[in-house]
């Protein structure tokens, strides 16, 4: 994504390798975006960061779903269970 890609040749001399660094420069930018911007930067994506951008958003909602319901990563479930998921 060309925003990426600049924003990163913009910032990368003050990284400091910290995941926040990230966290703190798009939020940045979001904050200064209206829908109409957003839609727009969608409208440019092609088909795999689209899907990308939209697969990363359902996992971590799921995640965070699982979370506040209390599910543990290291439940065990049995096969019967986990093929009746669908």
């Amino acid at each position: 994504m060309k925003l990426i890609d600049d924003l990163y040749n913009l910032y990368k001399h003050m990284l400091t390798g910290d995941e926040e660094d990230a966290d703190i420069i798009v939020f940045s930018v979001l904050e200064a975006m209206d829908r109409k911007d957003l839609l727009e930067l969608i409208a440019e994506m092609n088909d795999e960061e689209l899907y990308s951008m939209v697969g990363m958003y359902m996992i971590e909602k799921f995640k965070s779903k699982m979370a506040q319901d209390g599910i543990e990563q290291n439940e065990i479930r049995s096969v019967p269970e986990l093929k009746n998921l669908h």
